[in-house]
C-alpha cells in the first residue's frame, strides 16, 4: 500500500469539547485525506463519536480548529456540514422503511415536473443511475424496509452520496452485517475510495478496521494516543494502544489478569439452549446460577441487549428453550417475568425512572399493588423506600428528594432499588456502571457483589470490559450475535477480551 502524502482534505487541530464540565476531547489533532479510508477505535467514551459529530455538525461548541480544503469552518448544525459534503451514517439508520429506495436515496430531492407534481418515472431511472454507478445493485422501487439491514445501509449511504457529500462517516457500520453483507460493504466502500471520496470508519470491530482502512487511529480517555498506516499493524498492537501500554489508564480502569471464581456446583436458576432471535442474535445457550454474577461482553450492537430484553420478556425468542430452576418457562411478557422471579434493570435509566417524582414513589412503583391494593399508603411506600435508600447508600439519603435532582449514580441506585423491593430469583442488569464516576461505579460494584454473595442469580450484560472483569464469575462472549468464547476458569484480562470480542 502506497503512503497517501495528499494534503488533508479535512484537518482537526488542537479540538478540546466538554459536557457538563466533563471532558469529553482532549487537544485532539486529526486528519482525512481523498482517495482515504480512516479506521477509528476505541473503547466506549475514548471520545471518538464525539469527534466525528463536530466534523458532522451535531456539535457546534468545542475548541480549537477545523479546517475543510485549508480554508479554516465551523458547522453551525448537521445542515452546515451536509451542504459542505461531509455525511454521516449512523449506527441505527435513518431511511424510512415504507418508502421505496428510489425515495429514500432522492428524498428530499425528487424531481419534480409541471405543477410541482413528482416525476416517477425519472426519479426511477435517476436512483437506478446513481445506485448502479457506486456499484449497488437494488431493485429501486422495491420498499426498503423489506430490504436485509445490509442493503438498507447501503440505500442509506447512496442517499448521503446523492446528496453530493465528499467526506463519509459510518458509525459501527459491520455491528449487524452478516459476513456477505459485510464484504458487499466494503467492496462499496473501496470503489467509493478509488473514485477520490474520503471515509471515516469507527468500529469496535478491529478485524473490520485492519480489513478495509488504509490509516488506523485510536482514541483512549479523550485523546488521540496513536496514528498509523494499516500496512503491517496487527491486532495485538491496536488492543494495546485501546487499554495503554504501561497501564497508563484512568483511575477507574482495571488492569492486569482477574482471576475468574465460576463454581459448577452451584444450583442452577436459569438456562437456556438454542435462543434465537431474528438477525440480533443465534443459537445463545447459557447458565446463570445462584450466587454467581455471569458476564456477558460484547461490542455495541453484537446481540446482547436483545438476549436480556428476551430472558426478562420484552422480547419474544423465534427458537429455541428457557427454564427456570429447571421447568420450562415461555415469559411472553415482562409481567409473566416478575411474577416467575426475574428483575431487570435496563440500560436506560430514564425509562426506568419518573424523573419528576420523589424516590420514594419510584422505589415502590413495582409493589403498589401488594402495599397499598385498596389506597395508597404514602408512609408504608416511605418506610420501604427509606430501608432500600440505607441498604444501597443513596446520597444523600432522602426518600422525598425528586429523582432529578440526584447524580446519575444515585439515581441508578434508586433504579436497582425499585427491583430489590421483593427479592428476585435472577436479576438481569445491562450496562449498570455506564456514565458514572468513579466513586458510583465502585459504590455499584460492591452492591452487585453484596447480592450475589447472598445467593442472589445475576447476570451482568456490558460493553464495557472493566465492568465485566470487576463483576463477573464467568463471563461469555459475544460477537454479531453468536457466543464466540466462554471464560469460565482461570485468568482473563481485558486484552484477551477484548481480542475475543
Amino acid at each position: 500500500m502506497e503512503t497517501n502524502n495528499a494534503a488533508p482534505i479535512l484537518e482537526l487541530t488542537g479540538i478540546s469539547k466538554s459536557f457538563g464540565g466533563v471532558a469529553a476531547l482532549t487537544d485532539v489533532d486529526f486528519a482525512l485525506r481523498s482517495h482515504e479510508i480512516h479506521g477509528l477505535v476505541g473503547q466506549n467514551g475514548a471520545g471518538k463519536s464525539t469527534l466525528m459529530k463536530i466534523i458532522a455538525g451535531v456539535h457546534a461548541s468545542y475548541e480549537g480548529t477545523m479546517r475543510l480544503d485549508g480554508a479554516a469552518t465551523r458547522f453551525a448544525s448537521a445542515h452546515d456540514a451536509r451542504a459542505a459534503g461531509v455525511g454521516m451514517v449512523y449506527q441505527e439508520l435513518s431511511i424510512v422503511p415504507d418508502l421505496t429506495v428510489a425515495e429514500n436515496v432522492l428524498l428530499g430531492q425528487q424531481p419534480t415536473g409541471r405543477f410541482g407534481v413528482v416525476d416517477w418515472r425519472r426519479m426511477f431511472r435517476e436512483a437506478d443511475e446513481h445506485l448502479h454507478g457506486i456499484g449497488i445493485q437494488i431493485n429501486s422501487r422495491a420498499r426498503t424496509g423489506s430490504l436485509p439491514i445490509g442493503l438498507q445501509q447501503l440505500v442509506e449511504i447512496s442517499r448521503i452520496l446523492f446528496s453530493g457529500a465528499r467526506i463519509i462517516i459510518l458509525d459501527e457500520p459491520t455491528s449487524a452485517l452478516s459476513p456477505p453483507e459485510i464484504e458487499r460493504l466494503f467492496e462499496v466502500l473501496r470503489r467509493l475510495r478509488d473514485s477520490g471520496r474520503s471515509i471515516v470508519f469507527i468500529s469496535h470491530f478491529i478485524d473490520d478496521v485492519l480489513k478495509i482502512s488504509d490509516v488506523v487511529t485510536v482514541f483512549r480517555n479523550g485523546r488521540k494516543v496513536f496514528s498509523q498506516a494499516t500496512e503491517g499493524l496487527d491486532k495485538q498492537k491496536v488492543i494495546g494502544q485501546m487499554i495503554g501500554a504501561g497501564h497508563d489508564e484512568l483511575a477507574e480502569s482495571y488492569t492486569g489478569d482477574f482471576e475468574l471464581k465460576a463454581r459448577s456446583d452451584l444450583p442452577v436458576v436459569l438456562e437456556t439452549k438454542g435462543l434465537s432471535f431474528g438477525r440480533a442474535y443465534r443459537d445463545i445457550s447459557l447458565t446463570a446460577r445462584a450466587g454467581e454474577v455471569l458476564g456477558v461482553y460484547g461490542f455495541m450492537g453484537c446481540g446482547q441487549i436483545e438476549l436480556v430484553r428476551t430472558l426478562f420478556g420484552k422480547l419474544r425468542p423465534e427458537r429455541g428453550v428457557m427454564r427456570l430452576e429447571g421447568r420450562p418457562v415461555a415469559l411472553r411478557n415482562t409481567a409473566m417475568a416478575r411474577s416467575a422471579g426475574v428483575a431487570f434493570m435496563s440500560e436506560s435509566r430514564r425509562s426506568m425512572l419518573f424523573y419528576h417524582e420523589p424516590v420514594f414513589k419510584n422505589v415502590t412503583i413495582s409493589i403498589l399493588e401488594r402495599i397499598s391494593p385498596l389506597l395508597l399508603n404514602p408512609s408504608r411506600e416511605r418506610a420501604i423506600a427509606d430501608s432500600l435508600v440505607r441498604r444501597l447508600r443513596v446520597q444523600p439519603p432522602s426518600v422525598d428528594r425528586m429523582v432529578s435532582t440526584l447524580s446519575g449514580g444515585n439515581q441508578q441506585k434508586v433504579a436497582l432499588a425499585k427491583w430489590l423491593t421483593y427479592e428476585p430469583k435472577l436479576l438481569i442488569l445491562s450496562e449498570p456502571t455506564r456514565g458514572m464516576d468513579v466513586g458510583a461505579k465502585s459504590d455499584v460494584v460492591k452492591i452487585i457483589r453484596a447480592l450475589r454473595d447472598q445467593g442472589m442469580a445475576i447476570i451482568v450484560a456490558s460493553t464495557e470490559p472493566d465492568t465485566i472483569l470487576a463483576l463477573a464469575d464467568r463471563i461469555l462472549v459475544i460477537k454479531k450475535g453468536e457466543v464466540s468464547h466462554e471464560f469460565a476458569s482461570g485468568t482473563v484480562s481485558k486484552e484477551r477480551l477484548l481480542a475475543a470480542a
